[in-house]
Formats: C-alpha cells, sequence, structure tokens
C-alpha cells in the first residue's frame, strides 16, 4: 500500500483536463503501437488521449464499425447512447453523434442532455424490445471507462440483449475499426455536431425517469420506505448523481446524496491503493470519505463513474461500520434473495464468476438452486438473465444485477443502484444489516480469506498462461492438500477461461494473464485462514511459473 492511500488529492495528483481535451482533438494513433490500436476487453475499448489510445479517430471508426455490425445483424431500431462523468465522455459522445446521424441512425440520448448510468442504459434497451410495440430492435452505445481513473475514456457497445457485447461482436468491431484507422477514417461518414444535434433521427429519451419509475418492480421500496432506515448515497462523482436524488424523492426514502459534486479532476477523491485516483466503490481506500461518514446512516453506498458496481458500509456483528468485502455481499444477496423472491422461476440458476468465493457455492447449494460458474466477465450472464435461466448473476469486482420480483429481466450488465438499494431492503425485511447476516453465514459455513495478488510475467509468458490445458499441469497437491481440480474451461457453460483454476477441498486459486499489464493475477481463497491463504498463493505462483517459463 501507498504511503498518501485513503488521502484527500493534492493538486500535483489531477489531470489538466485541457491538456487531454486538446489530446482527443490533435493527436493520431500510431497503429504500428499496439497500445494505440482499437482493442475491446471485457467491458468496450479504453484508454487515455495522452496515450494516443482513446482519441477522436478512434470514436469516429469504432462508430461507424458499429454502424456496419447493426446493418450486418438487420438491427434497424434506435441506438440508444449514452455517457458517464469522466472528461472524454462528453466529446466522445458528441463524436458518436456525428457518425450516427450522419449514417442516418436513429439515435436517443438523454432527454436532460445529462448523465446515464450503464444499468439505465440496459434496462431502456430491454424496456424497448419487450414492449411489444416496436417491431424494430434497439441497441446501445454507453461511453465510460467505469472506475478508471480520470484520463481515461472508454467506449462500450450493448447489443439488443441489453448487456456487454460477446467478443464476436467486439473482435468484428475492433478489426473493423482499425481497418478505418488505417485508411486515414476514409470510409466514415460524419457532419458537424451542431448538424448531427438537430438532425431528424437524432431523438432524446428520459433514461432518468425510466429507471427510477420502474425501480418498485425490481425491489421491495415499500419495506425501504416504511422501515424509516437512514440512506446515505455516494455516486463518486459519477453519472448516478442525479439518480440518487430522483430516488430518494420519488419514492419517498430518507435518502441524502453524500456528495453531488461532479469534477471531471476528481479533486474530492481520496486516493486508492497505489495513489491514483480511481473511482472504485470497492476499495477502502477510494471510499475512505465515505467510511468516516457512514455513522450517519443506517446504510452507506457507492458506486463507480458509470453505476455498474456496488459498495456497501454498515455495520457488522461487532456495530463496527466498514465497507463490505464485494464477495461478502454477493453471499448475502444471494441468500436473501432466493429466499424472498417467491416470483422467481423455480428453476431459475445462480450465476458466478469462477474467481468469485466459494462461501457463494456454499449458500447457492442450502437454497437449493443450481450454481453455474462462468468465465470472468458479466457477459457470460446475458443470455440467462434474458431467458430467466440465471436470477441473479454476479462477479467478485461488485458486479451484478437480478431478476424483477415477476421474473422478468430488469437489466443484463451490471446494476450498481440496484445492488446498493438492496442492501437497505436486506435490513429493512430481516432487521439485520448484510454485515451482520455474512457474520451467521460464515459461523454456519466456514470463514474464507480471499486476495488477489499480481505476478509478473511477459508477453509471451501470458500467452502461454491463457492457453493452458490441465494436462500440462502436473502437480497433485496445493498447500498439503490433494487438488480436486484443474480447470482450463468453466465449469457452469464450458467456455475457455483464459487461464487456470486449481482447487482442493480447502482452497482454491486462479490464475489469468492481464491483458494491460506484464503480470498474471493470482486469485486465491482459503477455508483455513490468512497463513494458509499465503501458503496457497505461493504455491500457485510457483506452479504457475513452472508451466510458463
Amino acid at each position: 500500500m501507498a504511503n498518501r492511500a485513503g488521502t484527500v488529492a493534492l493538486p500535483s495528483d489531477l489531470i489538466d483536463v485541457s491538456a487531454l481535451l486538446d489530446a482527443y482533438y490533435d493527436r493520431k494513433p500510431d497503429l504500428s503501437d499496439p497500445a494505440q490500436r482499437v482493442a475491446f476487453g471485457t467491458s468496450g475499448h479504453r484508454g487515455s488521449s495522452l496515450k494516443n489510445a482513446f482519441n477522436e479517430a478512434h470514436i469516429a471508426a469504432i462508430t461507424q464499425a458499429i454502424v456496419e455490425y447493426r446493418a450486418g445483424q438487420n438491427i434497424t431500431g434506435p441506438l440508444f447512447l449514452a455517457k458517464d462523468t469522466h472528461a472524454l465522455s462528453d466529446p466522445a459522445q458528441n463524436t458518436a453523434l456525428e457518425v450516427l446521424a450522419a449514417n442516418g441512425v436513429r439515435t436517443l440520448i438523454d432527454a436532460r442532455d445529462g448523465y446515464t448510468p450503464t444499468p439505465a442504459l440496459s434496462h431502456a434497451i430491454l424496456t424497448w424490445n419487450r414492449s411489444g410495440k416496436n417491431a424494430q430492435t434497439a441497441d446501445g452505445i454507453v461511453v465510460t471507462p467505469s472506475h478508471n481513473p480520470p484520463a481515461d475514456g472508454g467506449f462500450k457497445y450493448n447489443p439488443p440483449n441489453g448487456g456487454p457485447a460477446d467478443t464476436d461482436a467486439t473482435g468484428w468491431i475492433a478489426n473493423r475499426a482499425n481497418e478505418l484507422l488505417a485508411e486515414g477514417n476514409r470510409g466514415v461518414k460524419r457532419i458537424p455536431i451542431e448538424q448531427a444535434r438537430t438532425s431528424d433521427v437524432v431523438g432524446t429519451h428520459d433514461f432518468l425517469a425510466n429507471y427510477v419509475d420502474d425501480l418498485p418492480q425490481v425491489l421491495d421500496l415499500d419495506a425501504i420506505r416504511n422501515s424509516g432506515l437512514t440512506i446515505g448515497a455516494d455516486p463518486l462523482g459519477g453519472a448516478s448523481v442525479d439518480y440518487w436524488a430522483a430516488i430518494g424523492e420519488r419514492h419517498n426514502l430518507d435518502l441524502t446524496v453524500v456528495n453531488p459534486t461532479v469534477d471531471p479532476q476528481w479533486a474530492f477523491m481520496t486516493l486508492d491503493w497505489d495513489e491514483k485516483i480511481r473511482m472504485d466503490c470497492s476499495s477502502p481506500y477510494a471510499m475512505a470519505s465515505l467510511i468516516e461518514k457512514a455513522g450517519d446512516y443506517d446504510i452507506a453506498t457507492g458506486n463507480d463513474a458509470d453505476a455498474d458496481r456496488h459498495g456497501i458500509v454498515c455495520a457488522g456483528p461487532d456495530g463496527t461500520r466498514a465497507l463490505m468485502n464485494p464477495n461478502h455481499y454477493l453471499a448475502v444477496a444471494i441468500d436473501y434473495l432466493f429466499r424472498h423472491r417467491d416470483g422467481w422461476p423455480a428453476t431459475s440458476a445462480i450465476g458466478k464468476t469462477l474467481v468469485s468465493s466459494s462461501i457463494i457455492d456454499k449458500v447457492a447449494a442450502s437454497t437449493g438452486r443450481k450454481l453455474i460458474e462462468v468465465p470472468v466477465g458479466f457477459k457470460w450472464f446475458v443470455s440467462g438473465l434474458l431467458d430467466g435461466g440465471i436470477a441473479f448473476g454476479g462477479e467478485e469486482s461488485a458486479g451484478a444485477s437480478f431478476l424483477t420480483r415477476d421474473g422478468q429481466p430488469w437489466s443484463t450488465d451490471k446494476d450498481g443502484i440496484l445492488l446498493c438499494l438492496l442492501a437497505s431492503e436486506i435490513t429493512a425485511v430481516t432487521g439485520k444489516t448484510p454485515a451482520v447476516r455474512y457474520g451467521e453465514l460464515t459461523a454456519e459455513f466456514g470463514d474464507p480469506v480471499y486476495a488477489r495478488i499480481d505476478a509478473a510475467a511477459d508477453r509471451d509468458q501470458k500467452a502461454k498462461l491463457g492457453k493452458l490445458s490441465p494436462e500440462q499441469v502436473t502437480a497433485d497437491s496445493l498447500a498439503g492438500d490433494p487438488i480436486t481440480a484443474k480447470l482450463t474451461e468453466a465449469p457452469g457453460n464450458g467456455a475457455a477461461i483464459g487461464g487456470l483454476k486449481v482447487t482442493t477441498e480447502k482452497a482454491w486459486f486462479a490464475a489469468r494473464p492481464s491483458g494491460t499489464e506484464d503480470v498474471y493475477k493470482i486469485y486465491a481463497e482459503s477455508f483455513v485462514g490468512a497463513d494458509h491463504l499465503t501458503e496457497v498463493q505461493a504455491e500457485a505462483k510457483k506452479l504457475v511459473d513452472s508451466v510458463i517459463s
């Protein structure tokens, strides 16, 4: 941990917004550098204009590629276009709008010309497509790098299923965008922003009202209101800021927006573990200011910049208020929902990523529901949430969504606002905070210790790790216990995990290559204790290094 982690940012930590915006318009990518080409990760194309990774040329090319992709898929309905509060999001939305309008794509932007959380975009797409009134299907683009630092931009495509696009779609879009860039974007159609905004094909959509008014479909807001719980919601300078105020007013909740400030420098933020400004609501360092104020509320919550992640601060068994570990909260949410949602299909399963805590497995078994374990990435839950095969999908990085109270899809992308409000519902209905309930779960199932560390690896080594087969792992024990499984494919759907997971009866680890750094990530958990976890981590690194070196 860096020395200043958890302290308020200093002027020297802040970005030069003017320089960032100038770089967006003035700099051109060098396609001979892989870092400057279009590349979609699990949540779209991301990068900084200062590093020639997120510039006007990129966004124009990606948008044109999306136009051509949706034409090839016969997607002829409107495209919902949303943005978060990052400095690069507004110019990127304008660039996208110029291209979409020039191509005659019916585009709907926010009616308030404001910020839109990722889950509100997903909910809007699903609402349009299942209304029965619209013969043409809609899709969307959300301009956000999620919780990434202020200098970053992000651009994500959500097809008609409302969730993150799969690799078939993003691969095609990225390849086509890079082709356009290589041709100097001569194949990009575009008109000036003033002309685009007044074009007949550009309209508006009230994302906020659509989302806020529909919340009773998915949550027991009456229970929250009647309980008198006091709620403190911190948007962390992100797109949920106006949503939280509207939720409190519309549903008559005792809800305070703890910090309504929107600032592209994020000068009010406390620094993350590495002294960077990062709007990560699952980090106690980034959430330090809210944790300090948490005593003023029964439940305090935070969201990242596009509100697809959740952070829950509440009192535990000893009365101390702290930020819940995302894995702990997912276990509590699953335990509660599958015992309090009678309208859910009896056959609906629980979805988790394979690097999420194994206490979820134990909770799932106690509910009698099937557990589906998938690779990292929320896209793996989309089809299940859409058809009801999965009622709850969650991942270890504080992202989750679930069905409405009568078993319909609500959002097929992560919904941090939803999960934050659920913490209040749990407390209102059960009389116990999620942290108190987690203590009861550990008393029943054991108290796991979980951590993620990084290990050095060059590009070739990361490539080897991503293509491992179970047969290459010859070890038969891990930290003194027999290995029960060696996985390179997710047991829930048979999809490649792009790495390795090794399990025993008492522990597990998973190793995956980083997409942006010369490291691989080791996720590990032990039901024995911290010392045993350290032993698991050390043996995991030794095992992985032996097969990729």
